[in-house]
């Protein structure tokens, strides 16, 4: 008899990019402790309309030995070096979010101290020259950092409903069962409460050890089942609505970059994909009806429009555990934050990272459960602050809309974090969780919220030496855009190096 103990049957519920994304990380790194079946329902649509993501993607595509080529081809993804902000501030502004960092840092003090000093003396030019991400947006160029490099990354913008197909058919490719067809029923262990089996519409039932829900805002087995209360953010992150629709491309090249543009009760984006443009008007119900909103989605796209807007429905918030009995909700049934950032899959991914983390061998147990709720409350809390800062940082006094978010109370962490900026330019630090220094900072100077003061360790130095520092820096980064490829041509190079497309 082999004392080899047995495999941890993992149920998966729902399809899209949470499910399968959750059952190509099992079967590739834990396909020796777990089997894993996927349920979905070709009658039930997924909410995928077009994703831009953020750098963290790139290494979960490593981590499952993707070639990135493919992987772009098979899903027309573009390269995405960060957001830019139109009107957030003051209309008439913008700014690019860049995945990667202001300057270098001097002294091990970072780099926008300096320009802020030079700043007061009227020196030191723009802050964005000093982001390479800025430099190559700004020129539509790209290619991919050297190795080894972190002066800055990238991410990707690619079809949604393509990318959930492509993980399936790698998924089941190493072992995993897909499965068909409406659960009808959840059956639960009398005594502890656990979920034991899914019923189906066939009759069939499927049971398992831990269940992983995937199915959405419906949240069956967190919220239907288990009842997880859900905390409701509404009140700091009021839009609930969005109309999406793609559009053909306008001439021209491919922009390596998401947009954002402010709008009367809310804000659009706008992805460039390899095909299309997917757009969206991401709103608040309680300011523009959803005809309205449609309208002004069609009146501001640039090219034809492919298909009629369609109406998604949310709410902001995340669930007070993710991480219930023997359930796991990742996506969508744990949490929803508005895609203002690009964060959805970066939740899911993070999500899938601490399950495998805390895998069960056998019992699951409490400490695990409180661990991996500790780190998906962070990680929600801090994404929360991050996304307010966008809107309460802002002159805007043009509609009820920026009006309500100008002047509301924000969360006493988001209130700590802006106070702190405004003193002293210092970010407050964390070793946890996503959006670093570069990140604040690009939004705090970008929406016009500029600090009283910097670290004053910047005297130290003499500012005609600073200043002439950061001219030859200036120089280094435009000349290293200067022989990059444009963005479009660079990824035409790329997918004609793919002998077969799939």
């Amino acid at each position: 008899m082999s004392d080899k103990p047995a495999k941890t049957r993992v149920v998966i519920l729902g399809g899209g990019t949470a499910g399968w994304m959750t059952a190509a990380a099992l079967v590739k790194q834990l396909g020796h402790a777990c089997t894993v079946e996927l349920i979905e329902s070709e009658e039930i649509g997924i909410v995928g309309v077009g994703e831009a993501t953020l750098p963290h993607i790139r290494f979960f595509v490593e981590s499952l030995g993707l070639d990135e080529a493919d992987f772009m081809k098979a899903t027309h993804a573009t390269f995405k070096l960060g957001i830019e902000f139109h009107d957030f501030g003051r209309v008439g502004t913008h700014y690019l979010h860049p995945f990667g960092s202001f300057g270098a840092p001097l002294n091990d003090i970072p780099f926008h101290h300096y320009w802020l000093q030079l700043q007061s003396k009227g020196k030191g030019g723009e802050l964005w020259d000093s982001s390479i991400c800025n430099v190559m947006a700004a020129r539509n160029r790209f290619a991919p950092p050297p190795p080894g490099s972190a002066l800055y990354s990238y991410a990707y913008q690619f079809d949604a409903t393509l990318f959930g197909p492509y993980l399936r058919d790698y998924s089941i490719a190493r072992g995993a069962v897909r499965t068909e067809g409406k659960v009808v029923d959840v059956e639960r262990d009398a005594e502890t409460g656990d979920v034991t089996s899914l019923k189906m519409e066939s009759g069939e039932r499927i049971e398992g050890d831990l269940f992983v829900d995937c199915s959405g805002f419906r949240a069956l087995l967190i919220g239907q089942t288990l009842q997880e209360e859900w905390e409701d953010w509404s009140r700091w992150l009021p839009c609930d609505r969005a109309v999406a629709m793609p559009c053909t491309p306008p001439p021209g090249g491919i922009e390596p970059y998401t947009r954002a543009h402010a709008m009367s009760a809310g804000w659009r984006w706008r992805i460039p994909l390899q095909h299309r443009i997917g757009n969206g008007y991401v709103y608040s119900s309680a300011q523009i009806s959803d005809d309205e909103a449609a309208d002004a989605l069609v009146a501001a796209v640039e090219g034809e429009p492919l298909a009629d807007p369609r109406l998604l429905k949310f709410r902001a918030g995340r669930r007070k555990r993710s991480w219930s009995n023997n359930v796991v909700a990742v996506g969508l049934a744990s949490g929803f934050l508005e895609p203002l950032e690009s964060t959805s899959i970066y939740l899911v991914q993070g999500a899938i990272a601490q399950l495998i983390e805390l895998f069960p061998i056998g019992r699951i147990r409490d400490e695990d459960r409180a661990e991996f709720n500790r780190v998906t409350d962070a990680e929600y809390d801090r994404i929360r602050d991050f996304l307010i800062l966008h809107y309460h940082a802002t002159e805007r006094a043009d509609s009820s809309f920026w009006n309500h978010i100008r002047t509301m109370d924000v969360p006493d962490s988001l209130h700590q974090k802006m106070e702190l900026w405004r003193r002293s330019a210092h970010v407050a630090k964390y070793s946890q969780g996503l959006f670093f220094e570069p990140s604040w900072v690009a939004v705090y100077v970008g929406q016009g919220i500029m600090p009283d003061g910097w670290d004053q360790r910047v005297a130290t130095l003499d500012p005609v030496a600073v200043q002439g520092a950061v001219e030859r820096m200036l120089a280094q980064i435009s000349s290293a855009v200067d022989p990059m490829p444009d963005h479009a041509e660079f990824i035409r190079m790329r997918n004609a190096s793919i002998e077969q497309p799939r």
